[in-house]
């Protein structure tokens, strides 16, 4: 009985306590309305502050180019018609290479092929005797160099091969020697001259002596017209004294004119005969002068060729050993053969050391750019940065690989350690610029009135004060500001914003 009392008792107390905490707690969840309200209310605001800026603001066209070399030109080799065949190539250079004058290109037939600066392609081969403006040119580039080829007279003379082959020889390197043909040649012609002044000799001898023939054929001649004329004057005193005898018959009288006759006829015979025995020998004078005046010339047609050979003889520079480009340094962008190649024809192609970047503009910001502004480039994913200025800006739409929506211009690049060719890279051009350090706010922190004006929230001293300001440029998230009837200093705070402390808190 006392046990079921005291049962009792204990059950009771536990539900008087769980009684006790269940109303404490649902005491506890029961707000009255203001308590309801104030517990949602959005908490204050706190503004967000940034200092007003002195810097200078510019605007800027963004947009993207490729880097190349400049003025990239094929090079090619011409044939040597001196050589007499076409060398196969042996070596060549690699894409980068950097070329000066003088530098060996590449080799054919193990053959050197050298590079020289100058205007003027090659188109022949350049051979002692040549005369020219590629003469000329090569005389100077030896001049460059520092090998001393005489006058620089467009001759290629015995000076010009000197400096050829001491050219070559710093090289270590040997220039081109006659070919067979041309020592054969030259043979030829020397047992060409020395018969022909054989021949001469002999002509002057005959011309020598023919004015002798005639004077002796004109001295007989006169002899034999001499006695005919003496045997036609006997002949004559005959007839007479036979017509002046009163006994002579008709017979006698007769012979003594028919004697006579006899004697004129031969007379006259006498005459012709030395009028053409005597023009005979002068026709034979004349006759030796002229084959000794066309021997005399043939020998010194002869000795021309032979001199002209002997020059040609000498060491020469073929027209494949070696190009001319206008402008050195340069590099070698691409190259088109391979080794095995002939050598002739386009083979490399070279660019300057100048980096450029093709671009385009749209339409609209095209006229914006002029040639000389400054570029700044770079990637920022690659950590690339350079500078460079505008070089050209196209005059229509759809030139140079641009569409007909596009502009296109040419940026060129400063110098710069980093190696940008082939790379995609950002341009941006300042257009305009405040010209030197202003007010600047960021452009959150300008507010509009309904009125048009624009404001900005200024703190000051722990108290906000909207003052008017006149916007100007607004460029990379900032406007220029000018007070209108307040005061604004480098360094005060705007607001440009608000944030909730609650939310920035959790």
């Amino acid at each position: 009985m006392q046990r079921n009392r005291i049962t009792t008792l204990v059950s009771l107390l536990a539900f008087v306590i769980v009684a006790a905490v269940g109303g404490w707690l649902a005491g506890s969840r029961i707000q009255s309305p203001a308590e309801a309200a104030a517990r949602t209310a959005p908490p204050t605001p706190s503004p967000i502050l940034v200092p007003v800026e002195k810097r200078v603001l510019t605007s800027d066209i963004v947009t993207r180019g490729t880097a190349r070399y400049g003025l990239p030109q094929s090079i090619s080799l011409v044939p040597s018609t001196a050589k007499g065949y076409t060398g196969i190539i042996t070596t060549l250079p690699t894409r980068g290479t950097q070329l000066n004058e003088g530098d060996l290109l590449l080799t054919a037939s193990e053959r050197p092929v050298f590079v020289l600066q100058g205007a003027t392609p090659v188109y022949r081969d350049l051979v002692p005797g040549t005369v020219g403006a590629d003469v000329r040119q090569f005389e100077t580039s030896l001049q460059r160099l520092g090998f001393d080829p005489g006058p620089v007279d467009g001759v290629f003379d015995k000076q010009t091969g000197t400096a050829l082959v001491a050219w070559y020889a710093a090289s270590d390197r040997q220039p081109m020697a006659p070919t067979a043909e041309q020592l054969a040649n030259l043979r030829s012609l020397e047992t060409e001259l020395d018969r022909a002044r054989n021949d001469h000799a002999a002509a002057e001898d005959v011309a020598t002596a023919a004015p002798l023939t005639v004077a002796a054929v004109r001295a007989n001649v006169e002899n034999a017209n001499k006695l005919a004329s003496a045997a036609v004057a006997a002949k004559i005193l005959r007839r007479d004294e036979v017509f002046a005898k009163a006994t002579a018959g008709t017979a006698e009288r007769t012979a003594a004119t028919a004697e006579l006759e006899v004697a004129q006829a031969a007379a006259k015979a006498t005459q012709l005969a030395g009028e053409a025995a005597l023009q005979s020998a002068v026709n034979s004078q004349k006759s030796a002068e002229r084959t000794a005046i066309a021997a005399a010339a043939t020998v010194e047609r002869i000795a021309a060729d032979r001199a002209l050979a002997e020059q040609k003889a000498g060491v020469y520079l073929p027209a494949d050993e070696i190009v001319f480009i206008p402008t050195l340094p340069v590099r070698i962008e691409s190259i088109t053969i391979a080794v095995g190649d002939p050598a002739r024809g386009p083979v490399l192609m070279v660019t300057n050391n100048q980096l450029a970047i093709d671009s385009t503009l749209p339409l609209g910001e095209a006229p914006l750019v002029k040639a000389g502004m400054d570029v700044v480039i770079d990637e920022p994913d690659l950590g690339i940065k350079a500078t460079g200025v505008v070089a050209s800006v196209a005059d229509a739409p759809g030139t140079n690989g641009a569409d007909g929506f596009h502009i296109y211009f040419e940026t060129r690049v400063d110098e710069t350690p980093t190696a940008l060719d082939g790379f995609s890279l950002r341009l941006t051009i300042p257009v305009k610029s405040t010209n030197g350090m202003v007010l600047a706010v960021p452009i959150s922190a300008l507010a509009l009135t309904a009125d048009g004006t624009s404001t900005v929230q200024v703190e000051k001293k722990g108290v906000f004060e909207t003052i008017v300001v006149e916007p100007g440029l607004a460029a990379d998230g900032f406007v220029e500001v000018t007070p209108v009837d307040s005061e604004l200093e480098p360094g005060q705070f705007v607001v440009v914003g608000y944030e909730n402390q609650e939310t920035v808190g959790q």
